[in-house]
């Protein structure tokens, strides 16, 4: 047995490297580049700071007396509208919310690719996003995680891909569904080939691995419990809970999205606390889909890690919106995504006194909603959203199940534990409380995609009795107890809760299927699987267990009652 103490909620898991060590400073970079003249293309995200990161670059090669010459990818781009007109939804352009997803490959972003000789001494570096499609010799990676993106593109110090300075302002809607899906499938197609992996949030001192021991890295988490690198954004309605108990941006104005996992922002920390690099967690799927997912999930989904984690904290905060989510033909058709927004609220956090607004009433009047939820979008009227909208008591540890199209909403004073679909940039609001903006604008509420989506299939009674479920018991041992808290035939995943009051381990196997686990109450588990891979879990921390890592055991920490709420598709 692997006696661990019970622990704090730990912001910054790490993972070792394998088959080499992370380096610091662009001096390390420089010294990656093999000897001889050539081409090295260094790619990487359009929000990048493209210009002083390749002027470190060239200081450091310089520095070790190698000749360089630049090529700027970006400057062989087509035009701005040429760009517009590729990519994304004509049906759609207009629309200021949402677009389809993008596909394809960023040879979008060219009429004719630029096609350099190689040098007869020293290095030509062609860089930017697609310079991988440039002939090269060397393919070294520059990344910064997601939030860098959002955070640069909402304050217009970036430039959405493919758009320069005199294109206008760049915009969260074409970040969300055209650039980042570009940019993920082009980078999932090179990291095969890649000679180095750059990490770039510290832009003056880069921490960068190895190509081949970036693809040792990425074997040896698909097939061992990791988790990946939690982050909280602040919104309109955000909460404390995070900054007070778990320690999350105590500076910031709150901490409203608890990103634990979502699949398309998540990274992964890997080196040692002096040097550590963060690796997108879809990477780690990309390249090990099977392994990671398992067989039957992979041939359904793809590439596609298709349930999330994440939290709602709305403690000291406000009323969420009441949303809901595209119906799959919708999802499908509209927005280009091949599974739908299905959810669950699970109530880490609550009261009797607190409010989780679910479902229809019995007796809606459809178009009555949709008078007053114009009326309250078009000429700020104040909307009884309770006419036509459940509520129920905020329970602490009630699970409440979202298939896609039910409005939903949590209230104040909450944390909620999504246990949901992956896709998570398409709330449909059909109220929002009147609620305003950093900038004094009232939020978006798109009531057209919003009830075109409203699902009536289940009003008054069958609301309660199919989507606030009782616990049934599954399976069960020596002061443990498996049990089943939320599934529907339409939902394609499920969750299960481990209760552990004991001091025997439960015994588990992700089999061919992943599982996640959050603790949700108590100091927290052991997790060992069979080959040896020894992981704890604190409270409010969440964890993958790849199906390649098959068998394991869990024991709990701490001496009072733990439960741990578990998801997997069946």
């Amino acid at each position: 047995m692997h006696d661990l103490p019970a622990r704090d909620y730990e912001a910054n898991p790490c993972y070792p490297a394998v088959g080499g060590v992370p380096g610091l400073g662009w001096d390390a970079v420089a010294a990656a580049l093999p000897a001889g003249p050539g081409v090295l293309a260094v790619d990487g995200p359009a929000v990048l700071g493209w210009t002083p990161a390749i002027d470190e670059l060239t200081a450091a090669l310089r520095r070790r007396n190698v000749a360089v010459t630049l090529l700027d990818v970006r400057s062989h781009w087509a035009s701005w509208p040429a760009i517009v007109e590729r990519t994304g939804a004509p049906e759609l352009r207009d629309d200021p919310h949402f677009d389809r997803l993008a596909t394809g490959t960023l040879d979008v972003l060219f009429d004719e690719l630029p096609t350099p000789q190689r040098p007869e001494e020293g290095v030509l570096v062609v860089f930017g996003p697609g310079a991988a499609l440039v002939a090269h010799d060397v393919l070294w990676y520059a990344d910064l995680p997601k939030r860098y993106a959002e955070a640069a593109v909402t304050d217009g110090s970036a430039r959405n891909l493919g758009q320069c300075a005199d294109d206008g302002p760049p915009t969260t809607k074409r970040l969300f569904y055209i650039d980042w899906p570009l940019l993920d499938a082009h980078r999932d197609a090179v990291a095969g080939d890649l000679d180095r992996w750059i990490d770039c949030q510290d832009p003056r001192h880069p921490a960068s691995l190895d190509g081949d021991a970036l693809r040792s890295t990425l074997d040896r988490l698909a097939g061992r419990p990791f988790r990946t690198r939690p982050t909280f954004n602040t919104t309109s309605w955000g909460g404390h809970w995070a900054q007070k108990e778990l320690g999350h941006n105590p500076e910031a104005r709150n901490t409203a999205l608890g990103y634990e996992l979502i699949a398309p922002e998540s990274g992964v920390l890997v080196g040692t606390a002096e040097a550590a690099l963060e690796i997108p967690f879809q990477l780690v799927v990309a390249q090990h889909p099977e392994r990671v997912m398992g067989q039957q999930v992979h041939e359904r989904f793809g590439t596609s890690f298709p349930i999330r984690f994440d939290y709602l904290d709305t403690v000291g905060g406000g009323n969420l919106s009441v949303h809901c989510h595209p119906q799959e033909t919708y999802m499908r058709e509209t927005f280009g995504w091949p599974y739908t927004q299905h959810e669950t609220y699970y109530l880490m956090v609550g009261g009797e006194e607190n409010t989780v607004f679910l479902g229809l009433q019995g007796d809606v009047d459809v178009d009555a909603f949709h008078r007053d939820a114009h009326l309250a979008r078009d000429h700020g009227q104040e909307l009884d959203i309770e006419a036509y909208v459940r509520t129920f008591p905020a329970t602490e540890h009630q699970l409440f199940v979202i298939p896609a199209g039910t409005p939903h909403g949590s209230g104040e004073g909450n944390v909620v534990l999504e246990v949901s679909a992956t896709p998570y940039l398409y709330s449909l609001r059909f109220y929002d409380w009147l609620r305003r903006d950093a900038d004094g604008s009232q939020r978006p509420t798109p009531l057209e995609h919003a009830f075109g989506n409203l699902s009536t299939h289940r009003t008054g009674d069958a609301v309660a009795d199919d989507l606030v479920q009782e616990p049934r018991p599954i399976r069960k041992g020596d002061g443990w107890v498996e049990e089943m808290i939320g599934a529907l035939p339409e939902m394609f995943f499920e969750v299960r809760r481990l209760v552990l009051d004991g001091d025997e381990p439960v015994d588990d196997d992700a089999g061919d299927r992943f599982h996640l686990l959050n603790v949700v109450e108590g100091d927290g588990v052991v997790i060992e699987t069979a080959d040896g891979h020894v992981h704890d879990l604190a409270y409010a921390e969440t964890i993958v267990v790849p199906a390649a890592a098959g068998a394991y055991r869990l024991r709990r920490t701490g001496r009072g009652r733990v439960r741990l709420v578990k998801s997997l598709v069946p």
